[in-house]
């Protein structure tokens, strides 16, 4: 069985609607869906925020290449372009784990290169997956180490809700 841990963000257009149109494109392989959270962009370029959630999926014939390809044709469906490195999106899905795998592959570097330094994933990732580990390392000792205000900037959003 193949699990992955995929990170939705959007922070352009009905960023509520975007992420649900996201968890429902996963919906055939989703096992668990975190509370949504409103956080700060994260990169030098001048934006709205973004809301963001996890998403835990699995399939039995899926791996790698098929999460991230389900993934991009997510973001195509919601409008997505890459003009700006880290500039605003109507939809990110971001492949962070697939079975623990360590890759260097360079299409898709697995886990995530930049999950542990990213509250935006870990927070809502831990909210799901209390025992989650990445690389070896707890989720939430990885949440520990950064800083405090990074974490607190990873506000929750109890009345948006993603079903």
């Amino acid at each position: 069985m193949s699990i992955a841990v995929l990170s939705i963000g959007s922070n352009l257009g009905d960023r509520l609607a975007l992420l649900q149109a996201a968890a429902d494109a996963f919906r055939p392989w989703l096992r668990e869906l975190s509370p949504v959270y409103r956080t700060p962009p994260w990169g030098p370029v001048p934006q709205g925020d973004y809301l963001n959630a996890v998403l835990i999926v699995e399939d039995r014939a899926a791996g790698p290449a098929t999460w991230l390809q389900r993934a991009h044709a997510s973001e195509q469906a919601a409008g997505r372009t890459r003009d700006v490195r880290w500039g605003p999106r109507t939809l990110d899905v971001d492949v962070i784990d697939v079975d623990g795998i360590d890759s260097a592959d360079p299409v898709l570097t697995l886990p995530h290169p930049r999950a542990a330094e990213r509250a935006f994933v870990l927070v809502p990732w831990l909210a799901v997956q209390p025992g989650a580990a990445l690389s070896g390392r707890a989720v939430a000792d990885l949440l520990a180490a950064l800083p405090a205000d990074e974490v607190a900037a990873v506000r929750p959003c109890p009345d948006l809700v993603l079903r």
